[in-house]
């Protein structure tokens, strides 16, 4: 056994079983670092970097620079962390295996076993990402909408099914089961793995629980004390491969609870308490640990709430030590008995059972929070840090309705709130949440894709075109009558998401909110769109059996489907006329939901107030039916006799969950529901799939494409050079996000995209999303740079991926200068026909926002070898070297505009070589239209020695891919 530091020990992995860790407390005994007084989340990692110490990836250096973190000043090093698996979500997951499937089609030239590509690590992929509320309201809603999810994603699903029988280490657990962080923290997460050591079966080693995963929430699982995050594709595709993950020695920022929570006050109260704290401490970047007796006091799902927000509050992670709660959790969520004690005398032996108590571990930062000072509240209306009491509400409200759009309002001056105005609820449109026509927005003098068009920038998620045969299928469900809509009406109401729906405390309390609220007689206006989306069937369970999903349902609260809905924005559309009067009237509509984030116009593109809240919270809302009011004080509305009802009256005691959830939760639920997911889904068994290791790339699809990345491959890497007279396709500012590079909404007809798609005989209704078509090499790369708000300042005064091209002209002649106006797309395949290098320019904070691997994976199959900017977002950096585009930052105080650059300028890049160093000083020579030169040191953002070898093997497939093929 691989044993650099001498540290293997023999451990009892419970009921006569011996394992072998790594021991931490033995590398301690040698001296090597104050490791008893670590984070528990830096151990974590100090033992994967231990255990992986080969020499070669992972360095003897590494472990004693980790062993060594310095609390006050940790170390400026990259650390080399090697995670036991991954997971993934759809739409992300689907171009990752493409690429997997693109590089078993270039082993299989090279007349190699195309099955030397497989993931070494298990990896798990869940489909939740293309569930969407097209109908709610009534008991047919979760049937009829994954009716339509189905035949939106047919193609996407197919080539699913093929990855799932083509690779041996990879799950795929279908759509209507569930979201991936909370199937993750009920089914996937072990705590700790085994696997056996390589030439003796019978030594079995053990290790943490670890992983990373391709959406932001990952976090989620830090609530049971499994290290991880989220990162970007292509990093995932190299931990898939066996490549380490890389990150910088951490802050750790230490969080000390005291008190318990009052009665009243939910996880949800809690989370949108920490996250305004941690947003104004500043933890962009650190791991947040949380310790002490409060802590320890939280169960598991309220731990796994604050993981889940952790990309909210800015922090890597929001991790909990493991202790006895995270044991019980896992024998309550039907874990076998073996593995539970296999989880808890691992930490025990590694000496990392328990929550730690003030001054045992030292943290960079510690902050000391009260649970009993978190008071009921709600966050909003664009920020999930914007925390508000819930007396304060109304007047908040109010406030923000009058203040200046400069300062963050809504710039409405002297508004009556008691101002409606009559909306009919007609035939026009079903109550059930029908896609609305786009006839309405017509008639508003506005286009149905322009509307659509404009979210793009917003939102990030696919915002597909309204398809005819929703509306057909949905006319059996229709509400008649009348209401009265104005500013604060709510009209969305959600209880989704994984964040609040994994707690069951939560969703009782919503659930006996319900109940108490139809046996007093109330009911929910038919302007709000209410709608259930559970994170996992278990919870459908625990309502069904204690009889609390009927009064749900009684309120509108059907379920509509087990996935990401409207907390990433696939609310569906509301009634027409609804929609119709938020724009005549200009009003300021609100959502209530129980998610995550509720950035303006994420939630639905005509309602711009969105307040996050615990589930019962969003059933009182919809109740009540506005926002500008305080439910402290204020009746929520009248029962059947004229009796004012207040939230007091209906308020679920703490006695009153606790002795619902003691008849609701039982481990052989979990176990029921997790046991064989095809059963519960009958549609996925339907869907064909091709078979065999090999994927048949068929050419018909516009979903599923062979990338070009492996199509010429060799086994000899390139070598490193310089870059000369490389063009400029795109010079930007400040704050490009992966959004403005790479959309992931509607696709609009006149785009690149749009006419590839419509010479492909596709109709614009039938376009889908760039999101869905992440799979398709030749739809992404026209949709690289094609955000209808990104602003190429080539061309001043155009929004829109246009661009100025200075190359030769199709009739051979120069255009001297001037440039001719076209696509960012159109632009580059014609620099490609001279063989012209290319460079992006840009701002701070270039590739800010979404962790988008095909921001990109776009980018470098436009031709750009470069991209030279002010600074650079961590992850898109990464990205970058990893799809070989060379990243470079200007010095402080250089710019675009100091340079003075408009496009029309040729530049080189020299001091390229294979000896380059990382971080090193290259420089960028300018040569003006008028032949004026002029030179700039601009530093290489190539920041490990890795990162060279990934850049000169052309990114880091490639890089993977010869190593794999090499052994």
């Amino acid at each position: 056994m691989r044993d650099e530091f001498k540290t293997l020990r023999k451990f009892d992995a419970g009921k006569g079983r011996e394992g072998f860790l790594y021991s931490l407390p033995a590398l301690e005994e040698q001296g090597i670092g104050k490791i008893s007084r670590l984070p528990v989340s830096i151990r974590i990692v100090l033992e994967s970097v231990l255990r992986n110490c080969d020499g070669k990836k992972v360095r003897r250096k590494d472990v004693e620079t980790l062993a060594n973190w310095n609390a006050k000043s940790p170390a400026n090093a990259e650390i080399p962390f090697v995670v036991a698996r991954i997971v993934l979500q759809d739409f992300t997951g689907v171009p990752l295996i493409v690429d997997l499937a693109a590089m078993r089609s270039a082993v299989a030239r090279l007349g190699r076993d195309s099955n030397i590509i497989e993931p070494l690590v298990p990896v798990d992929l869940v489909v939740d990402h293309s569930v969407q509320v097209d109908f709610f309201g009534s008991p047919r809603a979760l049937e009829l909408n994954l009716d339509m999810e189905f035949k939106r994603n047919r193609e996407r699903y197919q080539f699913l099914k093929w990855g799932q029988q083509a690779f041996k280490t990879f799950q795929l657990i279908p759509p209507g089961i569930g979201i991936v962080h909370q199937v993750n923290l009920e089914y996937l997460a072990k705590g700790v793995l085994s696997k056996p050591e390589s030439g003796n079966r019978k030594a079995e080693i053990f290790f943490p629980d670890t992983l990373v995963g391709t959406d932001s929430h990952t976090t989620m699982i830090n609530g049971l004390g499994v290290v991880g995050w989220g990162v970007g594709g292509i990093e995932a595709e190299a931990g898939m491969l066996g490549q380490p993950v890389y990150f910088l020695t951490p802050e750790v920022v230490g969080v000390h609870m005291s008190g318990q929570l009052r009665e009243g006050v939910t996880a949800t109260d809690l989370v949108l308490h920490i996250t305004q704290l941690l947003r104004a401490q500043k933890v962009v970047g650190k791991f947040v640990e949380f310790y002490g007796e409060g802590a320890a006091s939280l169960p598991v799902p309220d731990r796994a709430t604050i993981g889940n927000m952790s990309p909210e509050y800015g922090a890597t992670m929001g991790f909990f030590p493991i202790d006895q709660e995270s044991v019980d959790y896992l024998r309550a969520t039907g874990r076998s008995e073996q593995q539970c004690l296999v989880f808890e005398n691992y930490f025990r032996a590694q000496k990392m059972f328990g929550m730690p108590l003030r001054g045992e571990i030292d943290y960079s930062v510690d902050i000391d929070l009260d649970l009993a000072e978190v008071q009921p509240s709600v966050a909003g209306p664009k920020r999930p840090q914007d925390r508000i009491n819930l007396p304060e509400l109304g007047k908040t409200f109010r406030e923000l309705l009058e203040k200046p759009v400069r300062d963050g309002g809504y710039g409405k001056q002297s508004v009556d709130l008691r101002e409606k105005h009559l909306v009919k609820l007609n035939g026009s449109a079903p109550r059930n949440g029908a896609m609305a026509s786009t006839d309405t927005k017509e008639d508003q003098g506005i286009s149905a894709g322009e509307e659509r068009n404009k979210l793009e920038m917003i939102t990030n998620r696919p915002t597909p075109d309204p398809g005819k045969e929703i509306e057909a299928e949905s006319r059996d469900i229709f509400t008649q009558g009348r209401t009265h809509i104005g500013h604060g009406s709510v009209l969305i109401a959600a209880i989704t998401s994984c964040t609040n729906t994994s707690n069951p405390s939560v969703m009782i309390a919503a659930g006996l909110l319900a109940k108490k609220a139809v046996e007093r007689g109330l009911r929910v206006d038919p302007a709000v769109k209410t709608s259930l989306a559970p994170g996992s069937r278990v919870v459908s369970d625990y309502l069904d059996k204690t009889g609390l999903q009927k009064y749900l349902d009684q309120l509108g609260f059907n379920l509509v489907g087990y996935g990401c809905t409207t907390c990433i924005g696939n609310s569906g559309p509301l009634h027409p006329n609804i929609e119709k009067a938020i724009h005549e009237y200009d009003l300021i509509a609100a959502s209530v939901l129980s998610g995550n984030r509720n950035f303006e116009a994420r939630v639905h593109q005509h309602i711009k107030a969105n307040f996050l809240m615990s589930p019962p919270l969003v059933v009182a809302f919809a109740l009540a039916g506005r926002v500008h009011i305080d439910l402290s004080r204020d009746p929520l509305a009248k029962d059947k006799d004229g009796k004012e009802i207040f939230l007091r009256d209906l308020w679920p005691t703490l006695n009153e969950i606790r002795d619902t959830l003691q008849s609701a939760l039982a481990p052989e639920t979990f176990r029921k529901l997790y046991r064989d997911f095809a059963d519960q889904n009958p549609k996925w068994n339907e869907i064909p799939s091709s078979t065999g290791d090999i994927y048949q790339w068929d050419e018909k699809s516009d979903y599923i494409h062979e990338p070009p990345f492996f199509q010429n491959f060799s086994m000899e890497a390139g070598h490193i050079g310089e870059i000369r007279r490389a063009r400029a396709l795109g010079i930007f500012g400040d704050s490009v996000t992966t959004d403005h590079i790479s959309p992931a909404g509607a696709i609009k007809e006149t785009s690149p995209a749009g006419k590839y798609l419509i010479s492909r005989g596709i109709q614009p209704r039938d376009f889908n999303s760039y999101g869905s078509r992440r799979g398709n090499d030749l739809v992404m790369t026209r949709g690289t740079f094609a955000n209808v708000r990104i602003k190429n300042l080539m061309v001043p005064g155009t929004e829109g991926g246009v661009t100025n091209y200075f190359g030769p002209s199709r009739t051979g002649g120069s255009k001297n200068g001037e440039g001719e106006q076209t696509s960012i797309f159109d632009a580059a395949m014609k620099y490609a026909e001279t063989n012209t290098p290319l460079v992006i320019l840009a701002g701070q904070e270039y590739g800010s926002g979404s962790s988008r691997d095909w921001a990109a994976k776009g980018t470098g199959l436009l031709g750009v070898k470069a991209v030279l900017a002010a600074s650079f977002e961590r992850i898109h950096r990464s990205n970058l070297v990893g799809m070989g585009v060379l990243p470079l930052q200007f010095p402080d105080g250089t710019t675009v505009q100091s340079l003075g650059l408009d496009g029309s300028e040729t530049f080189s890049i020299t001091g390229l070589s294979d000896a380059i160093k990382p971080g090193q000083s290259v420089t960028l020579e300018i040569e003006s239209k008028d032949r004026q030169k002029r030179s700039v040191p601009v530093k290489l953002r190539i920041d490990t020695p890795i990162e060279i070898d990934y850049y000169r093997h052309g990114g880091i497939l490639p890089f993977v891919l010869r190593q794999l093929l090499t052994k």
